[in-house]
């Protein structure tokens, strides 16, 4: 971290963030006491009570765990595809007319018909679940990094063949510098998509995992546990983006600046 850079949550934008937290909370204290069942909506300390005492026990862990290795080897193989794909459709405009029409396919099936087929397919196993999680995200990937290829400054094009640049130095010093923003870009929207795919996979076809849990919860009506679970796993997604993501973002977008 440089000197004078701060963390997202040190940054002068962070109170309005903090302050809708906060009135988040308040309004849903409010319902949960004019509630007349109050175990359809229980009240914020009822749902914090739950996760500590998940933490407590170890259990929040080992299945927050195994939900979190799913969502980062979906997350590392649907982003090294996409992108991969997006560049060359994005740089070969025959490559594009074959590929556009499955991308388009391939971007309106539903999550829940990959899934399903998947586990027919390959099994109840992990290589499905994350096999079937990263087949959801690579097609909004390619759309991301194939839009922002064709916006490649030609100039710099032009001077990379200049200089008789290999291709893999082209790649390095002069692509994907200007793709750093829009790689970052479907990064920061791709967690979020696909952990939410992750625990439908985990609900429908796993042993272990948030969306497991919030199954067997489901099963009993159990609203304070399904709360529990999601918050506590928002959280992690949460400190992921804020620590990690962000920053990579703001890193990515730094050059826009200068140049500016």
């Amino acid at each position: 971290m440089t000197k004078g850079q701060r963390y997202p949550w040190q940054s002068p934008g962070a109170l309005p963030g903090l302050l809708s937290v906060l009135a988040l909370l308040t309004v849903w204290t409010v319902a949960s006491q004019l509630t007349e069942r109050p175990h359809t909506l229980p009240a914020p300390w009822v749902v914090a009570s739950r996760i500590w005492s998940l933490a407590a026990s170890g259990e929040l862990w080992f299945h927050a765990g195994m939900t979190l290795m799913r969502v980062l080897a979906s997350f590392v193989i649907a982003m090294a595809v996409g992108i991969a794909i997006g560049l060359w459709m994005g740089r070969s405009r025959g490559a594009d007319q074959w590929m556009n029409p499955l991308l388009v396919i391939a971007l309106n099936i539903p999550a829940l018909v990959t899934i399903v087929l998947a586990y027919i397919w390959i099994g109840l196993n992990e290589v499905a679940a994350i096999a079937a999680v990263a087949l959801n995200k690579i097609p909004v990937v390619t759309v991301m990094l194939r839009e922002g290829t064709r916006a490649l400054r030609p100039d710099l094009d032009d001077m990379s063949a200049a200089f008789r640049m290999t291709p893999v130095a082209r790649l390095r010093h002069v692509v994907l510098p200007q793709l750093a923003p829009h790689i970052a870009a479907a990064a920061r929207a791709g967690i979020s998509l696909i952990w939410k795919i992750v625990l439908v996979v985990e609900f429908l076809g796993r042993s272990n995992g948030v969306g497991f849990k919030i199954h067997l919860l489901f099963s009993s009506f159990d609203v304070a546990g399904v709360l529990a679970w999601s918050l506590a796993f928002v959280a992690v997604m949460l400190l992921i983006d804020l620590a990690i993501l962000r920053p990579w973002e703001a890193r990515a977008n730094r050059w826009r600046r200068d140049e500016a």
